[in-house]
C-alpha cells in the first residue's frame, strides 16, 4: 500500500508540473505581458494624460492640414490666375464680337457720342429726359402716359415739324445686340459701346442692321417710326444712352453743331 500511495503523489506531482510550466521563459513571458498593461494603467490614471493626448492629437492633425495645403497651395494660385485670365478675354471677346478692326479702333480711341441723326437743326426734341433735379415742369413734360400710367422718360424724343421720317443714326461706333420689334416700343436697336457704354433707338421702322452687326458713328441703322407707347408723339426716335444699367440724359452728352 505505501508504494501504491507514494506512485500516486507522484503521479500528481507530474500532472501539476505539466499544467503549470515552470520554466524561465514562461516567466519572461508572463512578466512582459504584465509590466506594460500596468504601465499604461499607471500612466492614464495620471491627471494630465488625456489633456496630454488632446493636445498632441491636435498638432498631428493641424501638421498635416499644413502639408496638405502646402502641397496644394501652388496649383490652386495657378487654377485661380487662369481663372481671372479667361474671364477678363471672354469679356473682351463679348464687348467686341462680331466687330471689324476699324470699328474696334475707333471705340478704342475713345470716340465721341453724336446725335442720332444727320440734320440736328431738322428735329425737335419733342420730350425730354425726366431729371430729378429739374423743376416741377420740366418734370411734367417728361412723363409719359399711356392707359392713366404715368412712367419717367428715360431718354429723349426727337421729330421733324413736318411729321415726316427721318433717318436715324448710330450715334457711336458698336456693335449691335439687339434689333427686334417690341409691341410697346415699336422696333428696337441697342448698340453697345464698350467700357459699359450702351446707346437704345425705339419706335424706329425700316431696320438696316441685325443683332451682331458692326457699325461705325453716323451708319444708318433705321428711320423714324411709332409706337404704341408714345403714339401721341408720331413719327419719331426715342434715344437712351445708359452707362452700365443707369440711364443718362442723352442732351448732357450731345452737342448740335
Amino acid at each position: 500500500m505505501s508504494e501504491q500511495n507514494q506512485n500516486s503523489k507522484v503521479n500528481k506531482s507530474t500532472t501539476s508540473s505539466s499544467n503549470t510550466p515552470n520554466t524561465p521563459e514562461a516567466s519572461k513571458l508572463a512578466g512582459a505581458q504584465a509590466v506594460p498593461t500596468s504601465g499604461w494603467r499607471k500612466l492614464l490614471s495620471k491627471k494630465w494624460a488625456f489633456p496630454a493626448l488632446y493636445v498632441a492629437a491636435a498638432a498631428i492633425i493641424l501638421t498635416l492640414v499644413w502639408v496638405y495645403q502646402g502641397s496644394n497651395m501652388q496649383p490652386l494660385q495657378t487654377s485661380a490666375t487662369k481663372t481671372q485670365v479667361e474671364t477678363t478675354q471672354g469679356q473682351g471677346t463679348d464687348a467686341v464680337a462680331g466687330t471689324q478692326e476699324d470699328v474696334k479702333a475707333v471705340v478704342s480711341n475713345n470716340e465721341t457720342l453724336g446725335w442720332p441723326v444727320e440734320d440736328v437743326q431738322g428735329v425737335d426734341v419733342v420730350m425730354g429726359f425726366f431729371d430729378a433735379a429739374a423743376s416741377k415742369e420740366d418734370q411734367q413734360r417728361a412723363v409719359v402716359e399711356y392707359k392713366q400710367t404715368f412712367t419717367p422718360n428715360s431718354g429723349i424724343d426727337l421729330a421733324r415739324k413736318d411729321q415726316q421720317p427721318f433717318e436715324v443714326l448710330a450715334a457711336m461706333s458698336g456693335t449691335v445686340t439687339r434689333a427686334e420689334q417690341h409691341p410697346m416700343m415699336g422696333n428696337v436697336v441697342e448698340i453697345d459701346h464698350g467700357n459699359g457704354m450702351k446707346t437704345v433707338y425705339q419706335s424706329v421702322a425700316e431696320l438696316k442692321v441685325k443683332k451682331g452687326d458692326a457699325v461705325k458713328k453716323g451708319a444708318v441703322i433705321a428711320s423714324a417710326g411709332r409706337s404704341e407707347m408714345e403714339k401721341d408723339l408720331g413719327v419719331h426716335v426715342h434715344f437712351e444712352v445708359f452707362e452700365g444699367t443707369t440711364p443718362v440724359n442723352p442732351t448732357s452728352l450731345l452737342a448740335k453743331n
